[in-house]
């Protein structure tokens, strides 16, 4: 029986055919990640969150980010900042690079960020935040969207007023986040106000928030109307979902992952980071990835201990393999 069918999403000139995106997330998005979610099928994949004014000043770190140099497009690219003209000249090295749609940030929620008039903090001066979009598209060619949350804290800068300005600018999607700035990632995500966003414009609308399964993939667009899913923490140690969705809609069928084919992929993700970033630094940023792999596994505290000390290539892949394997 099929569950349920999902519609080719149309940004601007690009076509995501079961548009099921991952999430720009900071620290994990990086090539090996993207390549993992690649090969695991998932038609759209995002960079990390980039600093715009970083850019400007040639940071190798974040030039490091946006390095998409012999992966499979379509990709996008996510920016944040305050300053139009940083933002308008970053685009368009974005677009250099081969960006296939750059997105404007205005929902990360961190300290650091916000303390700098940028990110979530942008939901309080819906004037520069609708400059800075009116200007970014006309800097570019390749579609510009908007990543946003629903309002800076309960009552107080709603979010709807930037959303609904956004399509009069020229922006040509929407991902909205069902939470406030001042929640973080805690409680609930509201998708009521999903679908209001939904209602309120005619471009297209990505909902984001709470999508860790094929069942809450379903709810979503059912309950929201939204035209894609903007999936986060829900791909993290489980590349898989992507697949699990697709067949459940397809078929109503719940398909599993055998410890075979999880250890086959953890150990290609560090295969990859390896090759990015060198030893020493890919195993010190593939643990936190190995520890969502290992999610549910009998005695996983203590496995990820042992992930967490071992600092040498062989002896790391042996320890997965066991850990797996046993």
């Amino acid at each position: 029986m099929i569950k349920i069918k999902m519609k080719p999403l149309k940004i601007g000139d690009l076509v995501i055919e079961n548009p099921i995106i991952a999430a720009p997330l900071a620290g994990v998005s990086d090539k090996a990640y993207r390549k993992v979610l690649k090969e695991n099928g998932v038609p759209f994949v995002f960079t990390e969150m980039v600093s715009a004014k970083a850019l400007i000043y040639e940071n190798m770190k974040s030039r490091k980010i946006v390095d998409i140099s012999g992966e499979q497009n379509p990709i996008g690219m996510q920016l944040f900042g305050s300053n139009i003209n940083e933002i308008n000249h970053s685009a368009k090295y974005l677009e250099s690079l081969g960006a296939d749609l750059i997105d404007f940030n205005i929902g990360c929620p961190a300290p650091k960020i916000v303390k700098n008039n940028e990110g979530s903090a942008l939901l309080k001066d819906p004037t520069t935040a609708i400059n800075i979009l009116k200007n970014l598209v006309k800097s570019v060619s390749v579609p510009i969207t908007l990543k946003i949350r629903k309002g800076f804290d309960e009552g107080i800068y709603d979010a709807m007023p930037i959303i609904k300005e956004a399509e009069n600018v020229g922006v040509k999607a929407i991902f909205i986040h069902g939470r406030y700035r001042e929640q973080y990632y805690s409680g609930k995500a509201d998708w009521d106000y999903i679908k209001m966003v939904k209602a309120s414009v005619n471009i297209p609308v990505i909902g984001n928030g709470d999508v860790n399964d094929p069942f809450s993939a379903e709810k979503m667009l059912k309950d929201t109307g939204c035209d894609g899913i903007l999936v986060g923490r829900g791909f993290l140690g489980n590349p898989f979902l992507f697949k699990e969705i697709i067949e459940y809609f397809n078929t109503g069928e719940i398909i599993t992952f055998s410890n075979e084919e999880r250890l086959a992929t953890a150990l290609n993700h560090l295969d990859y980071a390896v090759e990015d970033k060198g030893e020493y630094l890919a195993i010190r940023e593939m643990r936190k990835h190995l520890g969502w792999y290992l999610k549910g596994i009998r005695n996983g505290s203590y496995y990820r201990n042992l992930i967490n000390t071992c600092s040498d290539l062989v002896e790391l892949k042996k320890l997965i393999k066991d850990i797996l394997m046993r």
